[in-house]
């Protein structure tokens, strides 16, 4: 009988030190010889999904086909792995407590006192295994969210330390910690490392593996500093230093031998059949071949915040960018322009400076007028523009305002009086938010479309059927579809009842390309497998920048 291996990867020192991308990369390695893997995301806090916080504090939501709105890391996930994931891949304290608090309303647990430790961890438990079995893997990778110490993360790190109890052979803990150089000082400190591993200790779970995480790479010294500190063996401390590409980690994982390890640990062995990494290894080399360069700004409102620029609210269009660019030869040299810069006087014949212009989704009214005036100069200027979501169906108001002369269109979610709803709410979200149900209510996940023939977007997929993720409530309003067909703007994608229109785009005959799409095609673009509408966007810019 086949048993199930585990490897847990949790934080130590502080966040954000590259945890998705290392149970990212250990998934890609761990394929690569020939296991199938299944990875995880748990994220410890009490929001159901992810689908309500503030990008400028979270980051992404990342939509998988389903509908789920997740972490970004599952982002991440995918395009390492190139495949979709499930929702069973994903798990948050809300989706667990809300599980045990229904099952024991419905009497589910018999009548018995409903605690943390039992039940929590059984449920936690059984959701990892629901994944493996659905994902039908060898060995899950599951990433435990925030750091040592925090409450919240606790009790999945519990399960982690029950799991290994009853199956010693099969679980594996990895620890990914910082050790920073202070500039006063000059020198690598491990003694963050050594107190947070001490500290997973007090939890009863072991490290067998520290990926260490800094700006340079880490000494043997140091290797040995810390392995005498915390008996994870010298040779399991594997140097994670900051580096260009987060694309590179699994290569350099591999050089540290991190796949062998985990296989030792594991009691496993490569597999025959096992593919490596030489498509990836093809991929990072080429990348680093590349000289020439193709502008692009993406003018959006969710990058200030205080005095720093967040660009992970966009990391799937900054990465779906950067695929197609490789895959044409060139850099995407990317510029962040904050749209209420427009709304503040900036001159937006500025932004003939660059080779292609994106505005990317977004909600509310903030910065808005700034983007259409981008819009507006895209067009005129014959820059390649490229819109996801609400960059689509601002790019129909901007239309409908300076070419029909609707001078006062706009789309109901910012100006309820407006004479010409040209993007008005879909009716049955229109309920949802009377009964301010927000959480998971959206249009979302995976619909078909169907494309017209002869199209941009037709010949950028090169098929009339696609399906694609959404995230929306606003859709263009149809009692203005012919008007703006008539005019020019053609809806070249709609969804296959012809309800929905799903991508709006000018004729190369009138512009090289100014194109938006109601759906976010950024979800699906992977390093080694692009995304077909970026990569026409790209060329556009590409022939713009010659």
């Amino acid at each position: 009988m086949k048993r199930q291996k585990y490897i847990f990867v949790i934080g130590g020192v502080m966040s954000g030190v590259g945890k998705g991308i290392t149970t990212a990369s250990i998934g890609a390695i761990l394929e690569s010889k020939g296991f199938k893997v299944n990875l995880i995301k748990i994220d410890p806090y009490l929001n159901v999904d992810a689908g309500t916080m503030n990008p400028t504090e979270h980051g992404e939501t990342f939509v998988l086909d389903s509908g789920l709105e997740t972490d970004q890391d599952m982002g991440n996930y995918e395009r390492f792995l190139n495949k979709s994931l499930s929702n069973d891949d994903y798990i948050t304290s809300g989706m667990v407590y809300k599980a045990v608090i229904e099952r024991e309303r419905n009497l589910g647990y018999g009548g018995k006192c409903v605690e943390a430790i039992p039940h929590i961890t059984d449920e936690i438990l059984m959701r990892i295994n629901r994944s493996a079995k659905e994902n039908k893997s060898d060995i899950s990778v599951i990433e435990i969210g925030g750091t040592i110490g925090d409450y919240q993360n606790a009790l999945f790190i519990e399960t982690a330390r029950i799991l290994k109890i009853k199956h010693p052979e099969d679980v594996m803990t990895v620890l990914v910690s910082y050790l920073p150089i202070p500039g006063t000082i000059g020198e690598m400190k491990s003694k963050p490392t050594q107190n947070a591993i001490r500290q997973l200790n007090s939890y009863g779970v072991h490290a067998d593996m520290i990926i260490a995480r800094s700006p340079l790479s880490i000494d043997d010294k140091r290797k040995e500093k810390i392995a005498n500190a915390t008996s994870v063996p010298a040779a399991h401390i594997i140097s994670a230093p900051d580096i260009e590409s987060v694309y590179d980690v699994p290569l350099n994982f591999e050089k540290d031998k991190v796949g062998d390890i985990a296989l030792r640990i594991l009691r496993l062995r490569k597999k025959p059949s096992a593919p490596g990494l030489s498509r990836w290894e093809g991929f990072t080399k080429s990348v680093k071949s590349f000289k020439k360069t193709v502008k692009i700004g993406i003018v959006g409102k969710y990058f200030d915040t205080g005095d720093f620029v967040l660009s992970d609210a966009y990391i799937s269009v900054i990465e779906a960018l950067k695929f197609s660019a490789y895959s044409l030869g060139v850099k995407a040299e990317l510029e962040w322009i904050n749209s209420k810069s427009f709304e503040r006087g900036a001159d937006v014949n500025a932004l003939s400076k660059y080779a292609g212009i994106l505005v990317p989704g977004g909600f509310g009214e903030t910065g808005i007028e700034g983007k259409i005036k981008a819009i507006q100069f895209a067009r005129e200027n014959k820059i390649p523009y490229f819109g996801l979501c609400y960059g689509m169906q601002l790019m129909v108001v901007e239309y409908a305002r300076n070419v029909l002369g609707w001078k006062d269109a706009h789309t109901t979610e910012i100006s309820k009086d407006t004479s010409h709803p040209v993007v008005h709410i879909m009716p049955d979200q229109e309920k949802k938010l009377l009964e301010k149900s927000y959480g998971g209510t959206m249009r979302l996940g995976a619909y078909k479309a169907i494309l017209k023939e002869g199209s941009v977007a037709n010949g950028a997929y090169g098929t009339k059927n696609i399906e694609e993720r959404h995230r929306h409530r606003y859709e263009v309003n149809n009692s203005y579809r012919v008007d703006i067909e008539n005019a020019g703007l053609v809806f070249s994608g709609t969804s296959p009842d012809n309800r929905l229109a799903e991508i709006a785009e000018l004729p190369k005959s009138k512009h090289p390309f100014f194109l938006g799409t109601q759906f976010h095609p950024e979800l699906k673009a992977r390093p080694l497998d692009p995304h077909p509408l970026f990569t026409a966007f790209i060329k556009a810019s590409i022939k713009n920048n010659s």
